[in-house]
């Protein structure tokens, strides 16, 4: 049974009461229960019955329990959805543009399209792939929002969203081998995207991979890089503004911002130079990821009065404690070349069991570093193996709460 076939007999009366039933079956019963179950019902069935069970449990962490257990998945919808979180940053700030309707292009299973929906933005969404089609109506429907979106089966590249304020594309990022990494290697491809962009009358959004390099950034567009909880999620580029134009809430082309979410908070770039590489000061900050990969770590760095350990790793080292919510502020107590055994004794000295193990710029793994040092005791720590002025270091220290 294919991914559609699957999906439209899950839908049928049997199949819900099915899925109702085997809601929260524990994995190591599931043999147990496909046993039972094929008694009674057809074994392909129960199989798809288990299998989309098995992808609620998966999309938990990224549309919450509620969502999952009413909405249906395919494998790669749920590998390449958007997590509920970052869509609702996005539908909010669409709406505050003064969008009201948008042209959802390879909608997915329709993540996206359900948080713009809930932000009162009318969507027509559209996927390509049958099954991906039918899980975003059928999701639309399991969560009553059927009056604001549109499931459209089709080619993105031959829809004409004319009629929609904004335009959201998010490209298939994944093929045969995994990961692709060149924007013009996307389904569709980034060029494609970025056409369909400047046609919107209001603005648009086009979702890609964080490490999309900074020169592959059209002139015209915005560039933010969002993280929710500390993880890099994406990065978008948005379309539509007006050049000069810089504040929390508008599109300026050209502009570069870090969002970390929850909040959100924003860090817009200024244009700084990098920072100077100094000494180590008492404190170290890592800056989160979406800054570091904004090149927004000078910004970081100015409002900490900090410099860098090393010119080319994103570690901000300063004399004081100035709190921001852009990095994690550690203290440092000892700083040593790198040295296992030296470290080992340290840490033995010092009785620290819980070790923390962070890197840049070394070629040591933490895991081997943990091993190798066999920490134990009450007390806990973290090291950073990192180089200061281009030589191997260890700095020791802790969290500031």
């Amino acid at each position: 049974m294919n991914d559609l076939d699957a999906l439209l007999a899950l839908l049928t009366p049997e199949g819900r009461a099915l899925l109702d039933e085997v809601r929260d079956t524990d994995p190591a019963r599931e043999l147990a229960v496909a046993t039972r179950l094929r008694r009674t019902h057809p074994a392909e069935l129960v199989s798809a019955a288990l299998g989309q069970a098995r992808l609620r449990q998966r999309a938990v962490a990224k549309f919450g329990e509620r969502d999952a257990g009413r909405m249906f998945f395919t494998p790669n919808g749920v590998e390449q959805s958007t997590r509920a979180s970052v869509a609702a940053y996005r539908a909010e700030r669409l709406a505050a543009l003064g969008v009201t309707s948008v042209a959802d292009l390879c909608c997915g299973i329709g993540g996206d399209a359900i948080a713009l929906a809930r932000a009162g933005i009318r969507v027509l969404a559209v996927d390509r792939d049958p099954a991906t089609a039918a899980a975003a109506r059928a999701n639309t429907e399991a969560l009553g929002l059927g009056e604001l979106i549109e499931v459209r089966e089709a080619d993105v590249t031959e829809v004409e969203a004319t009629g929609y304020d904004a335009v959201f594309v998010d490209p298939a990022r994944r093929g045969g081998r995994g990961r692709i990494f060149d924007p013009e290697a996307y389904s569709p491809p980034l060029s494609w995207a970025v056409e369909a962009a400047r046609t919107a009358p209001r603005a648009a959004a086009l979702k890609v991979a964080p490490g999309i390099p900074h020169e592959a950034v059209p002139a015209d567009a915005e560039a933010e890089w969002i993280s929710d909880g500390g993880d890099v999620k994406e990065a978008v580029l948005w379309f539509g503004g007006t050049p000069g134009v810089v504040t929390p809430e508008a599109v300026t082309p050209g502009a570069v911002r870090a969002t970390l979410l929850p909040g959100p908070r924003t860090l817009l770039g200024t244009g700084l130079p990098d920072p100077e590489v100094r000494t180590p000061g008492r404190y170290l900050y890592e800056p989160d990821g979406a800054v570091i990969r904004a090149h927004l770590v000078a910004e970081v760095a100015a409002q900490v009065g900090g410099g860098l350990l090393d010119a080319t790793i994103a570690y901000v080292t300063a004399d004081e404690l100035l709190p921001t919510p852009y990095a994690t502020a550690y203290e440092i107590t000892d700083r040593m070349p790198f040295n296992v055994k030296k470290l080992k004794a340290l840490l033995r000295e010092r009785r620290v069991g819980n070790l923390t193990v962070k890197k840049r710029g070394s070629a040591v793994e933490p895991e081997e570093l943990r091993r190798k040092v066999k920490p134990e005791g009450p007390n806990a720590a973290t090291v950073f193996m990192t180089r200061v002025a281009g030589a191997p270091t260890m700095l020791i220290g802790h969290p500031v709460r």
